[in-house]
């Protein structure tokens, strides 16, 4: 079994009620993906977006540089919500995913790599493992440029995000 960082967009009004009501929008995101998973829509399209397993890695780098918002794992609880997977979801308002969107826009994968050793990605267990070499952490920065226009478009539209491990 894997464990998958997913993300959903939603409106204030939608934020609202998730706060209130979380098997409401759990069944609304399961809905919406259904709906997304024919067209498999561009991140800065898509209601849901996935890191994949990419997830412990781009937290461990965003922390590591000091990074103002937990774009990985939300920051505020959502309601009374049970395990979605690997935990309770979590979320971040509008504000927090502009001030996430922005700091995402100023900051390339390189410069996340940068004095990575991947001994220590190693030694501090970042899921899946199997970071011997530099070039192993590669296949990550697709997810963080996916991830980058995500927060960019939900920022846009002052959207608020979802986000939980399944």
């Amino acid at each position: 079994m894997s464990m998958i960082g997913e993300y959903f967009r939603l409106t204030s009004a939608e934020l609202e009620r998730a706060i209130a009501d979380p098997d409401w929008v759990l069944d609304y995101i399961e809905e919406a993906q259904d709906a997304e998973e024919e067209s498999e829509p561009a991140p800065a399209e898509a209601r849901h977006f996935s890191t994949y397993k990419a997830w412990h890695l781009l937290g461990f780098l965003l922390e590591r540089c000091g990074f103002p918002v937990n774009v990985v794992h939300g920051e505020e609880l959502l309601g009374q919500a049970g395990d979605w997977g690997y935990g309770p979801p979590h979320y971040l308002p509008a504000e927090r995913v502009q001030l996430g969107a922005e700091a995402l826009g100023r900051l390339t994968y390189d410069q996340l790599l940068e004095g990575v050793d991947p001994q220590e990605l190693m030694a501090a267990e970042i899921y899946p493992l199997g970071w011997e070499d530099r070039a192993s952490v590669e296949w990550v920065r697709e997810w963080f440029a996916g991830l980058t226009e995500y927060f960019t478009a939900a920022a846009v539209e002052g959207h608020a995000l979802i986000v939980w491990l399944d």
